[in-house]
């Protein structure tokens, strides 16, 4: 097992249709990874889309809406990882 944090990440093209809108999900998990990386504990870490991003839902491909969206989601994914936020 490597040691300090490993992330991977997996967005479908079935999910997220637009590139950009893919790159941005991307850029989110990042973000939010490095703002709970200090809290989690090291290992190999695995964030998956498992709900597409609907293009009606979010008409412009980086929009405040999406990012709101896709923040809200990983927040709520990683802050039960991470120990002191139990």
């Amino acid at each position: 097992m490597p040691t300090g944090h490993w992330l991977g990440y997996v967005v479908p093209k079935r999910h997220a249709r637009r590139s950009v809108t893919r790159n941005l999900l991307k850029r989110q998990v990042r973000g939010a990874f490095e703002r709970h990386a200090a809290g989690l504990p090291g290992g190999l870490w695995l964030v998956r889309l498992r709900q597409p991003f609907a293009v009606s839902a979010f008409p412009s491909a980086a929009s405040d809406a999406l990012r709101q969206a896709a923040r809200q989601e990983l927040e709520g994914l990683f802050a039960p990882a991470t120990p002191r936020a139990r």
